[in-house]
């Protein structure tokens, strides 16, 4: 993207701003939270313009009562548990997995769900247990090891089912509190699987525009331009400039298993509490593949500890630097809760590239 694309999408975002007074537009996603500092995106914006950061960094809006019951697994003899490397450091009530593979837990990082799979095939004497988080993008690869787990009649592999769906999230944070939005900046990844047309839901009942982008500058700036300009005009529609990857449909293979794997279940979000249909449980015949049924785990209540912030910060309710804890007694090297843990968090992000002077390294 050359200077004179830049400026003139700039131009477009300040005469969008300039004739509202105020724009207020959410991105949902987490990696959209990173993009923007990371590129300076951000900082290129008129002041009239405020991005907030919403509920779209999976490890963040993943239960207190879900991780423990990651470390009660991993206590367990003979078992091992497989995760994604951001969920490893994030503080459950007695320490992090990380802490317990200090003191001898099996903990392992994979990069895919087959990895865990694999794992399970190459140690039948081990009972592994992945740790199924994230939303619409990540589901898909989990239902596919399922399947392959199902077929090759594994069973000493096993999932702590903590998927999360992303519409009746929003259908929450937009139905209660008033966050006065004037527009979403939605996400790249799920949208790839749920398709444009999903956000239809959102666009009629709140009369909130929609624009789903990608993550490299001018996508940024080209997805911010056309909520701003919808904002102007007093529209509320749903706008994909992300036509390369996503489609009206999204991904029906991708959806299709999903289905096939799963049932829509409540599900509690860290500081939000139990949305209704927010999650994902396992359909028969392969509910035999739920950790929490097989190995007797405990969902215990949510927690957040004391002063931490990250619920309201979830919930675009607060900024990181509100929390009293924020590049002090929280850091991304000792966290205290997962906002600053996740590579998708936004107190990480803000950390890294917003520090104020004065505030600890």
């Amino acid at each position: 993207m050359n200077e004179q694309e830049v400026n003139a999408l700039l131009t477009r975002i300040r005469a969008a701003v300039d004739a509202v007074g105020e724009i207020r537009l959410m991105e949902v996603c987490g990696t959209h939270t990173v993009s923007l500092f990371r590129s300076g995106v951000k900082s290129m914006l008129p002041a009239g313009l405020r991005l907030i950061s919403g509920p779209g960094c999976p490890v963040c809006v993943t239960s207190q009562g879900y991780l423990d019951a990651a470390c009660e697994a991993a206590a367990r003899e003979g078992v091992t548990v497989c995760t994604y490397g951001d969920m490893v450091r994030v503080p459950s009530r007695d320490g992090s997995l990380e802490q317990m593979r200090g003191q001898g837990a099996d903990v392992r990082v994979v990069y895919s769900a087959r990895d865990a799979v694999a794992f399970a095939r190459n140690h039948p004497d081990r009972r592994v247990v992945f740790l199924a988080v994230g939303f619409e993008t990540t589901t898909p690869p989990t239902a596919a090891a399922i399947l392959e787990a199902h077929a090759a009649g594994l069973d000493n592999f096993l999932i702590l089912p903590g998927h999360k769906r992303v519409m009746p999230a929003l259908h929450a944070l937009l139905g209660g509190t008033d966050l006065g939005l004037h527009g979403l900046l939605c996400p790249g990844h799920v949208s790839v699987i749920l398709g444009s047309d999903a956000y239809r839901q959102i666009v009629e009942p709140y009369r909130l525009p929609c624009v789903i982008a990608g993550f490299e500058p001018r996508q940024l700036l080209l997805g911010i331009a056309h909520l701003c300009e919808q904002a102007a005009r007093g529209e509320a529609k749903v706008e994909n400039v992300y036509g390369v990857a996503v489609h009206p449909q999204g991904n029906p293979i991708a959806l299709r298993w999903i289905e096939q794997i799963f049932q829509t279940a409540p599900a509690i979000w860290r500081a939000i509490g139990e949305i209704p249909d927010s999650g994902l449980a396992l359909r028969e015949p392969y509910a035999r593949f739920d950790a929490v049924t097989e190995l007797g785990l405990t969902i215990g209540p949510d927690y957040e500890p004391p002063g931490c912030l990250c619920g309201r910060i979830i919930q675009g309710l607060e900024e990181p630097l509100a929390c009293p804890h924020f590049g002090a007694s929280c850091t991304p090297m000792r966290p205290v809760g997962p906002c600053m843990v996740s590579s998708e968090g936004t107190c990480a992000a803000w950390y890294k590239y917003r520090r104020t002077d004065g505030l600890a390294d």
